[in-house]
């Protein structure tokens, strides 16, 4: 395998990491894998395993393993959810066609002889799933770029560039009023406090990684995103290496536009200004007031006091 180009998105939850993902879906030249990517398994244990969940780390695998339990050791559960019990999957209207046996078979041919390296089953994993997705609106080739998507990956952005050097991760930080509104959709979702520490922890990491690998790692702000998409996704575009597209000014699944809502790819509903600044009203004063103790030195670093629906909360 040579000629790997690879995009890893990386969000905090409710970060517009999946709206990003999905604006990218229609772009000719990249190959955008349908749902999360969580290439996680449980043989990683750091200090931030309290932190965050095993599926959306980057992972480890045990030496000595043949191809078939390399495949299982990769939790992807949205996509293994959809392929082995579809009524089972948020995702079970999609129009997706693809045999797992088909991509077992082709993860099998492009890992190849051992030793089976990280770096080879991470490519083998995004390879065979286009090589098996029989669907897919555009014919894969060598010049195309992966793009995967898991929420907060960035924080093991160094194992990451130590695989691929070449990797581009693109990091999403949102407002964490508007954040923490969305994820209270879930049916569980994490008490504020909790919430509140996770985004100091994820953006504060990325961006010291960004400062260390400048080519590799770079943070977005969705607020640019949702203000100026054809600025922002220019911008985009430049950091990835791939020429900008109309198709990136609108979220899309398998190179058809998303008219509607973007649920069931993420609680962020609409990817436009109003809907991320309307949804703050929606949260207490209580509310309101913890986010700023908790947020307001690395808000400031990103400057959201200068944002005119934020700058209130951050005067001080």
């Amino acid at each position: 395998m040579s000629n790997f180009n690879f995009v890893m998105i990386s969000a905090g939850f409710e970060h517009g990491g999946n709206v990003t993902h999905r604006h990218l879906d229609g772009h000719p030249g990249l190959l955008v894998y349908p749902f999360e990517s969580q290439l996680g398994n449980r043989n990683f244990n750091d200090f931030l395993a309290s932190v965050e969940r095993v599926q959306y780390r980057y992972p480890e695998f045990p030496e000595g393993l043949t191809a078939e339990e390399l495949y299982e050791q990769i939790i992807d559960e949205e996509m293994k959810t959809f392929l082995r019990k579809r009524n089972g999957s948020k995702f079970k209207d999609a129009d997706l066609e693809l045999d797992e046996n088909n991509r077992k078979a082709a993860f099998k041919k492009y890992l190849g002889d051992g030793p089976f390296t990280r770096k080879k089953v991470i490519e083998a994993f995004f390879r065979s799933t286009f090589a098996a997705w029989e669907n897919y609106y555009v014919k894969p080739n060598e010049d195309m770029t992966y793009v995967g998507y898991s929420p907060a990956i960035g924080i093991d952005a160094d194992r990451m560039v130590r695989d691929f050097p070449d990797i581009k991760i693109m990091h999403i930080v949102r407002n964490p009023f508007s954040a923490y509104r969305d994820t209270k959709r879930r049916p569980f979702p994490q008490p504020l406090s909790k919430y509140l520490i996770t985004w100091n922890i994820y953006h504060s990491t990325v961006e010291m990684y960004a400062k260390m690998y400048p080519d590799n790692v770079k943070i977005f702000r969705y607020e640019d995103l949702v203000a100026d998409k054809e600025k922002f996704m220019k911008e985009a575009a430049k950091f990835i290496g791939v020429d900008f597209n109309e198709s990136m000014l609108y979220p899309s699944w398998n190179g058809k536009e998303i008219k509607d809502m973007i649920a069931p790819w993420g609680t962020v509903l609409k990817s436009d200004e109003a809907y991320n600044s309307s949804i703050i009203e929606e949260l207490s004063q209580e509310e309101k007031q913890q986010i700023v103790y908790a947020t307001a030195a690395l808000a400031k670093h990103f400057g959201y006091d200068k944002i005119e629906y934020l700058a209130k909360y951050y005067a001080e």
